[in-house]
């Protein structure tokens, strides 16, 4: 008995020395003191602090001086945890917030604030974590928003940071227009509403019926666009002789251009007496307008023996007309005028027939006697006005008085020479400005 209690005292001496807990021998009884007390309650595998262990006497029966032998406590672990002999962990285990930073964790600065660098999740605090880093960061709202760019700084125009949760289309970091990149961080282009070089204007629409088109250029006629309330029509060219002039008006008649396919003329005026009357319809005999110049007359019918002939001529008697009329009561002398005027009452430029000679030109004479002249033509008198001016009377034509003597009795034109003239040549061409030039005679 004496001989194993040494051997165990040797041994837990070798094992305090190693800094090994200390164990009971096989088939020890259990006294690890010796002390004959028999504390085999005492844990294999753990001491209690500070044990001691007395020596014996040997086997040569020389007592020993009891020798006390102390062991240190067991090193302590993080979190105050202890770490007892056999190398196992006990007490608090680790955890985000104790000040150290354990497996799996990035850092731990021992508090939950979420505004320095490290979070109360053992994260270190970046741009884009949702949680605002006092002194670092502006805003943090896990990404772009509306009001927080995507390295964490406050959005706002102007900041060189494009961001499109904003509504920008462009951050060229400035508040200048007309640079690319508007004022309120827009593309700039034709359409945003803000003038821009090469851009007559910008309405910030593409209505092309205002005073902008979609193409930035102020309305104008032939642009192609009807511009509301200022064109009636725009085909963008410069034909007239199509529905829509160059003016942008709609073509019409009276505008004075003819209009291919729908108007025969177009003269720009609402006369008609000239050679287009209303309707934009070429004059004629018969359209119940008399063609000044043409026509003596127009009725508008084709009655032929009424007032006005067929042939848009008045007949004779009563109206001076463009045909042959007889001088009644004369041998064979006849009137006609190259145009009539004041509804037949009116000769402008007579000319004077005796039997077959033609170009008569009846000039101021002492012995011309208009009152019989009218009466010979079917009027009732002379109105008292004639127009005197030069015409030529160059032959075959030739200048006339009136007389009542030479080839007959009766008041008649007779040659401006030798008076004699009927069926015979005209002799006088001198005319000098005295030549009849107009006679009005009274219904």
């Amino acid at each position: 008995m004496l001989f194993v209690t040494c051997l165990n005292v040797l041994r837990n001496a070798l094992l305090l020395a190693a800094g090994l807990p200390l164990l009971a021998c096989s088939g020890d009884d259990g006294d690890t003191r010796g002390d004959g007390t028999g504390l085999s309650g005492a844990s294999p595998t753990t001491m209690s602090t500070s044990s001691t262990t007395y020596a014996s006497t040997t086997a040569a029966g020389t007592d020993t001086t009891p020798a006390a032998v102390t062991t240190d406590d067991p090193p302590a672990t993080s979190a105050g945890t202890t770490e007892d002999p056999t190398g196992e962990t006990t007490g608090a285990p680790p955890a985000c917030g104790d000040g150290v930073v354990d497996d799996g964790e990035e850092c731990d600065d021992g508090n939950d604030d979420d505004a320095d660098e490290c979070t109360s999740e053992c994260l270190a605090a970046v741009c884009g974590d949702g949680v605002v880093w006092a002194g670092t960061e502006e805003c943090d709202d896990g990404g772009e928003s509306a009001d927080c760019n995507d390295d964490c700084s406050a959005a706002a125009c102007g900041d060189g940071i494009s961001n499109v949760a904003a509504g920008e289309a462009c951050d060229d970091g400035n508040v200048d227009d007309n640079d690319g990149c508007s004022a309120s961080c827009q593309l700039e282009g034709c359409g945003d509403g803000v003038v821009q070089d090469m851009e007559e204007c910008d309405d910030g629409n593409d209505d092309n019926a205002d005073a902008c088109t979609e193409l930035c250029l102020n309305a104008s006629c032939g642009d192609g666009y009807v511009q509301d309330g200022v064109e009636e029509c725009d085909d963008a060219n410069g034909i007239n002789e199509d529905e829509c002039l160059d003016t942008c008006a709609a073509a019409s008649c009276g505008d004075g251009y003819l209009q291919d396919g729908v108007e025969d003329c177009d003269d720009g005026n609402a006369d008609n007496t000239d050679d287009c009357v209303d309707g934009c319809v070429a004059a004629s005999c018969g359209d119940g307008f008399t063609q000044e110049g043409v026509e003596e007359c127009d009725d508008g019918n084709n009655v032929d023996n009424d007032d006005c002939t067929n042939a848009c001529e008045f007949p004779c008697g009563g109206k001076f007309t463009t045909n042959w009329c007889l001088q009644n009561g004369t041998m064979q002398q006849f009137t006609k005028c190259a145009s009539v005027t004041n509804g037949g009452n009116t000769c402008v430029n007579p000319e004077i027939r005796y039997g077959n000679v033609e170009g008569g030109i009846p000039r101021s004479h002492g012995g011309n006697n208009f009152n019989a002249w009218c009466q010979q033509l079917g009027f009732s008198s002379w109105s008292g006005q004639v127009t005197y001016g030069f015409r030529s009377c160059n032959a075959p034509q030739g200048g006339l008085f009136g007389s009542s003597s030479y080839d007959e009795n009766v008041w008649h034109w007779t040659d401006w020479q030798d008076g004699f003239w009927y069926n015979e040549q005209l002799d006088w061409h001198g005319c000098n400005g005295s030549e009849i030039t107009q006679i009005t005679c009274t219904p």
